[in-house]
This record gives C-alpha cells, sequence and structure tokens, in this order.
C-alpha cells in the first residue's frame, strides 16, 4: 500500500517540478506549449535536438533550469522504478489486482486534474508569483529581445529615499547626458509611465527601466543625494563625452574607408 502512495506522490511532485519549470521558462519569454514540452523533455531526459533545444541551451537562465530538471529527474524516474517494483514484488495475485487499480484509479485522477484548465491556471499564477517574490532569477529575456551585447544592458532600478535620483524630475537629472535612457517608471501603485519626459518627477518606491553601460548602472544604483552624487554625475558625464568622442572618430574613419573602397 505504502509503494503505490509512494509512487501516487512521486507523480504529483514531478507534474508540479515541471510545472514550475514551465511557467519559469515562459517568463523568459518561451512560448507556453514550447516550456511545457521543453521541460517535460529536460525532466524525463528524453533529449529532442531541435532549434527550440538550442533556444534553451543557449540562455543562461533557462540552461540552468534544464540542468536542475535533469537533476531532480533522473532521481525521481529512478524512486519511481523502484517504488513501483516493490508494490507488485512479494504479494499474491489477488494484492496485486487491487494495487493495480488503486494505482490506476489515482493517475486516472491526476490526469484529469493536470487537464483541469481553471486548476492550471490558479497553479500557473501561483508559481508566477512564487518565482517573482522568492528567487533572484533574472528572467527576463531582455537581451534576446533587443539584441543587446558587450557592456550594455537593461535593469530594474528600485529607487529610495536619499537615492540622487530621487525627487527630481529627468530633466534636472540629466541621465541622457550619462549615456542611460530611461524606458519606462513603474509607480508603487502599479502604474507604468511608459513614456517619461523631461517633466517626469522621480520619486522614492518608483522603479525604473533603465538602458545604459552595466558599470554605470551599478553605480547610479548606489549614489546618494548630495555633492558626493552630483560630481559622480559630472565624472560620468565626461565619461560618456570620451566615449562620443571615440565613437565619432570610429564613424568617420569608416566613412572614409568606404569611399576610398
Amino acid at each position: 500500500m505504502s509503494a503505490v502512495v509512494s509512487v501516487l506522490l512521486i507523480v504529483v511532485l514531478s507534474y508540479f517540478i515541471i510545472r514550475i519549470a514551465a511557467v519559469a521558462l515562459t517568463l523568459t519569454g518561451v512560448a507556453e506549449d514550447v516550456a511545457i514540452f521543453q521541460a517535460t523533455s529536460a525532466f524525463t531526459g528524453v533529449g529532442f535536438t531541435t532549434n527550440e533545444s538550442e533556444m534553451i541551451v543557449d540562455h543562461p537562465v533557462r540552461r540552468r533550469i534544464a540542468l536542475t530538471l535533469m537533476w531532480i529527474g533522473n532521481i525521481g524516474i529512478v524512486t519511481g522504478v523502484s517504488s513501483l517494483m516493490l508494490a507488485f514484488l512479494g504479494v499474491s495475485g489477488r494484492t496485486q489486482l487491487e494495487r493495480m487499480g488503486m494505482l490506476g484509479g489515482g493517475l486516472a485522477l491526476l490526469w484529469y486534474l493536470a487537464h483541469s484548465r481553471r486548476l492550471e491556471r490558479f497553479i500557473s499564477h501561483a508559481i508566477e508569483v512564487a518565482l517573482s517574490r522568492w528567487t533572484d532569477l533574472d528572467i527576463r529575456d531582455y537581451a534576446a529581445l533587443l539584441r543587446l551585447s558587450g557592456e550594455y544592458e537593461i535593469i530594474e532600478l528600485f529607487v529610495e529615499e536619499g537615492d540622487w535620483v530621487a525627487h527630481k524630475t529627468l530633466a534636472e537629472l540629466q541621465l541622457n547626458e550619462e549615456g542611460i535612457q530611461v524606458l519606462g517608471i513603474v509607480r508603487p501603485d502599479g502604474t507604468y509611465v511608459g513614456a517619461p519626459t523631461g517633466r517626469t518627477r522621480i520619486l522614492p518606491g518608483d522603479t525604473l527601466i533603465l538602458y545604459g553601460r552595466a558599470s554605470l548602472l551599478a553605480e547610479l544604483d548606489e549614489r546618494i543625494q548630495g555633492a558626493m552624487g552630483d560630481r559622480a554625475h559630472e565624472a560620468a558625464c565626461s565619461e560618456q563625452q570620451l566615449i562620443l568622442q571615440a565613437q565619432a572618430q570610429a564613424d568617420h574613419y569608416s566613412d572614409y574607408s568606404e569611399e576610398a573602397a
């Protein structure tokens, strides 16, 4: 009896593990049906070689998810097979039939629940909330979406009281002079400002969606109000001017080479 229950528990845990991984993959931009297929493939160790598989392997977060599934899947399959063998070895024929009926009934019930759209939506939403709240996975696939490379990246910067950017308008901050672009702002109440202007004021509790050089964005996240923060801003502006001059020279050389050719 306990072996049959163990098999059913393993099936339930396997289902939830695959669902968690599938939701995590969808949050990186993978289509839901593809995410479920790839999560199931990684968990069972089937390993289909397709373009979709390469899309998983080439992305660092997706690769991490797939690797975790492979480890858990190998342990779960071995445990499941062992429990299944224990359930039917050394018992009479009648007991075997009873256990087969219990196992079949339990699997049928689990299959029905797994295909319930209402339950699936509830589970997927709960998993999504949990992943966002209790993990530090960088699950947003901005790099693939915007073809980011080199030292440029997109981050979310949470504004706190005392930060250099707090209580100032974008015109006052002049972040563009540092080479930083403000793509959007999420207000504390969830309101999204998708096209901020120079008159948009940054307040504590806001979350800024920023694009720029990784090192500069990291420095801005630590920058505090006062003279020290203002000096850091001036230094960043000066550094950006040097970068723009180098780019201008590179563009001029490229234009000259094309004319000469």
